[in-house]
Formats: C-alpha cells, sequence, structure tokens
C-alpha cells in the first residue's frame, strides 16, 4: 500500500472526474446554444429584412422606404397595391400621413438602378478569405 488508505484515494479521483465532467457539459451547453444563435439567425434572415425592412412584403404590399424620426417613431412610404402612402408609425399606432402619386413617390423614393447588388456578408467574406494568403 501506499502513504494514504484506500479511501483517501477515491476521495482524491472523485472531485477531479467531476471537474471534467462538468467542463464537458459547459462545453456542450455552450455548443448548443451556439448551434441554437445560429439556426435562430437564418430563420430571422429568411423571413425578410424585417418589420420595416426595404425589402419586406409580399407582391401587392411593400415597404419602399423608411426614415427614422425618434426613438420609437418613423415615417413609412409604402405601396399598396397601385397607391403609395405616406404612413407614421409611432408605438401608439399607424396614422395616414399623405397619399401620394407615382411621381412624388418616385421622386422620394426613386427606382433602383441597374447596378448589381452589394455582395452579402457571407460572399464577401469568402472573397477576402481566398484572397488572403496562407503564412
Amino acid at each position: 500500500m501506499g502513504v494514504f488508505p484506500r479511501g483517501v484515494y477515491l476521495a482524491l479521483e472523485v472531485p477531479a472526474l467531476d471537474a471534467i465532467l462538468s467542463l464537458i457539459w459547459v462545453l456542450v451547453c455552450v455548443l448548443v446554444i451556439i448551434a441554437l444563435a445560429y439556426l435562430f439567425t437564418k430563420y430571422v434572415a429568411g423571413r425578410g429584412a424585417g418589420f420595416f425592412g426595404r425589402s419586406g412584403g409580399t407582391e401587392g404590399f411593400r415597404v419602399l422606404a423608411r426614415l427614422p424620426l425618434g426613438r420609437e417613431q418613423c415615417l413609412l412610404l409604402v405601396e399598396a397595391g397601385e397607391r403609395r402612402l405616406l404612413l407614421g408609425a409611432a408605438p401608439s399606432g399607424i396614422s395616414l400621413v399623405a397619399e401620394l402619386t407615382q411621381e412624388e413617390a418616385r421622386a422620394i423614393c426613386p427606382p433602383p438602378s441597374d447596378q448589381p447588388a452589394p455582395p452579402s456578408f457571407q460572399e464577401a467574406l469568402r472573397t477576402v478569405l481566398k484572397q488572403k494568403k496562407p503564412r
């Protein structure tokens, strides 16, 4: 036998095993949280640009422009079928400011030009990583 009685060896090994298992559990939890955050952001990104996003909406109803006025207030230029509406949005509700003609709406928010859209973050990152030389 050694210097310590048999029970002392077991007492020394169990806390070390508990510490390792606790560390593994924390790592698994962190990985699950990261995976859930990634899936949630993919889900949100798939739903469009957001509640007041420029590309949000359906074919007959979409937000053309948004102008923040304050912390929770903004003006929205909305296309609803053939009508262009200037709406005021605030926590108290949404109100009609004006109904615009197509020419007035085009003056406020010109149609997008034929220039190519800027690359997505993923495409830009992939391009930068391809250009970077390994050291």
